[in-house]
Parts: C-alpha cells; sequence; structure tokens
C-alpha cells in the first residue's frame, strides 16, 4: 500500500474498533478499542512511513498514535520532537510503545534519559526511569547504581503510580543484573512493600521487588 492517507487509515481504525476491547482497556487508563494484532498486522501492511506516521500521531486518536509508532523510522526523529511527544503521550501503551519501540533505538535516547529522569511531571520522568532501567540491564558502565539505589530509597514510595511502577522495575533490575547491589536492592523492597500485594496471574511473577528478583535469579542459576 502506498500513498495511504490519513483519512484512509482512520476509516480502516474505526472499522477495527471493538467495544469489549475497549472496555477492558480504559480500566488500564488507556483509551483505544482495536485488538494490539490486528493493529500489528495492518502496521505490517502499511510499512514503514515515516510522514504518514508523524501524521497520524499529530491527530488526538490513541490507536493513531500506536499504529504511528509500529510504522515509523525510530532513527528519524529529533530530539526535541521525541521530547514534545513524549509529554503528549499520556495513556500508559503509547506511553510505553513510544519509549520502547522508538526513544530506546534513537541516537538522542542517553539525552533523552538524563532529561526526563529528574523532570518534574511523574510521567515524564518514568520515561526517565524506563531508560535508565534499560541501561542497567544493557550498558551500567557509568551509571552510579548505589545512587540509584539511594533515590529509590527515598521517594518510591510515595510518587504517583506511573513513576513508582518504573523505580520498582529498576530496583529489581539492579537486584538481578549486578550481585553487588542484590542485598541491599531486595531489603529496599522489603521495607518498602510497593506492589508487594499486587494481584498477579497464576504463572507469572510478582512485580514486588524481592519476589522478582529472586525468582529471575534462579532462572539464571537453573539455565
Amino acid at each position: 500500500m502506498t500513498e495511504t492517507t490519513v483519512a484512509e487509515v482512520m476509516t480502516e481504525l474505526a472499522a477495527l474498533e471493538d467495544p469489549r476491547i475497549r472496555e477492558v482497556n480504559e480500566r488500564h487508563g488507556d483509551d483505544h478499542g482495536v485488538n494490539l494484532s490486528m493493529l500489528r498486522a495492518l502496521a505490517k501492511r502499511l510499512k514503514t512511513q515515516q510522514e504518514l506516521a508523524r501524521q497520524l500521531w499529530e491527530t488526538a486518536d490513541s490507536t493513531a498514535k500506536l499504529l504511528a509508532i509500529l510504522i515509523c523510522r525510530p532513527k528519524a526523529f529529533e530530539r526535541d520532537e521525541l521530547d514534545v511527544m513524549l509529554r503528549g503521550a499520556r495513556t500508559p501503551k503509547v506511553h510505553d510503545w513510544l519509549v520502547n519501540y522508538v526513544v530506546k533505538k534513537n541516537p538522542h535516547s542517553e539525552e533523552l534519559r538524563l532529561a526526563w529522569f529528574a523532570d518534574p511531571d511523574p510521567v515524564v520522568a518514568s520515561a526517565g526511569w524506563a531508560l535508565t532501567t534499560e541501561r542497567v540491564a544493557r550498558k551500567p558502565e557509568g551509571l552510579d547504581l548505589a545512587g540509584l539505589l539511594d533515590v529509590i530509597e527515598v521517594e518510591m514510595r510515595d510518587v504517583p503510580a506511573r513513576l513508582q511502577w518504573a523505580m520498582n522495575h529498576c530496583l529489581a533490575q539492579i537486584g538481578i543484573e549486578h550481585a553487588e547491589h542484590r542485598a541491599r536492592a531486595i531489603g529496599i523492597g522489603e521495607r518498602l512493600e510497593v506492589l508487594k500485594d499486587y494481584p498477579t496471574p497464576a504463572g507469572c511473577t510478582s512485580p514486588f521487588a524481592p519476589t522478582w528478583i529472586n525468582e529471575m535469579v534462579r532462572r539464571q542459576h537453573d539455565r
């Protein structure tokens, strides 16, 4: 499909809308009602179209934004452009996909990580923490892991939910990947008790950091 217009795409997305899916998503703070497998199939058919992606992002429609993320060229965005996009990505799924599928692959990701990490907007700050967690796992050189644990220990219990979740993930990742900080990471999790009672489906790992750390370390040892 070439030279696809935004109007054509929006018509197709409207046809895929499922009220039941929207109802489920709205419980989690999202506002899209399209099966994500169908959305990915549409993206595969459209292929990469950077200009169309930019136009879809400019709509107020979360499903269109998700599709934009799937058909864009992550490395084509400028730093300031991504900053504006992130600040406009207020629903969890759009925010998470933008960070994971676009920002992490962009050459400005480290610069944005540093800018967002201490941002006063907790949703923006959560993106900075997500990028930091990625570095904890893949490129920890130069990170002050003990300093990150200091911040988590002081702040994580009282921050808004989205930021708390991102900080908790960072805490768990430090404990999983860095044995020298493991005991402290587990201790912080046990004292703060963040997400201790989070409902976890059977077969899934609890997001409570001590449980998460111990389970992932056990799996590493079992390999």
